[in-house]
């Protein structure tokens, strides 16, 4: 869905636009961000150079327009920053702000993940395993942030088999065995299934 892997077959849509195919820089522009289930900070930066780099269209990019409008240029950064520090008191980082994001802790990197997602204003979040490795204080902090989003209105789909997680956020829950749709639905009728328990637990009883 991001384009980091190639379809075999079917389809791809983001409301009326199709993006399969396209290249994954391009699927993020249209709204798709994602995070990974082991987190890649750019270490040596500190926590708010990690976001800010997330941001798109930058005037300050291109080197010219910083000597033909420093005045744009100047005011963009200073909106971007305040931006990105709105985003990690969201997700409780603000107060590492200045510290480098390779002396964060597991879970701390994984709320830096979404950070870094925010910045780029996506439609659709993709979380891949965001629960993995995250000690319980740090796992609350994370879904706070998130039903926060959802309830302002960001759309978000989770790899997860913390069942705690999932419980608490994911409606409806889709089961997938051996790359195929197993039942789809609200997760009290999803741990009941049969079929979700004879794939999972070995058993139907």
């Amino acid at each position: 869905m991001s384009g980091l892997t190639s379809a075999d077959r079917g389809e791809i849509r983001l409301g009326a636009d199709r993006i399969d195919g396209l290249p994954p820089h391009l699927i993020a522009r249209r709204g798709v961000g994602r995070t990974f289930q082991i987190p890649r900070p750019l270490g040596r930066m500190t926590v708010l150079e990690n976001v800010l780099v997330y941001a798109h269209d930058q005037p300050g990019e291109r080197l010219t327009r910083v000597f033909s409008a420093p005045a744009r240029v100047r005011a963009q950064e200073r909106r971007t920053r305040e931006r990105a520090q709105a985003i990690l008191a969201s997700v409780d980082l603000a107060h590492l702000a200045g510290a480098p994001a390779q002396t964060l802790s597991g879970g701390q990197k994984k709320l830096l993940e979404l950070a870094r997602v925010l910045m780029s204003d996506p439609r659709i979040i993709l979380l891949d395993e965001p629960g993995a490795g995250v000690n319980p204080t740090l796992m609350r902090s994370l879904i706070v942030a998130i039903r926060a989003l959802r309830a302002a209105g960001r759309t978000f789909l989770l790899i997860e088999h913390d069942m705690d997680l999932v419980t608490e956020l994911c409606d409806p829950v889709i089961v997938m065995a051996q790359g195929r749709k197993l039942m789809e639905g609200p997760f009290a009728d999803v741990r009941r299934d049969a079929r979700v328990l004879a794939a999972y637990l070995g058993t139907a009883s």
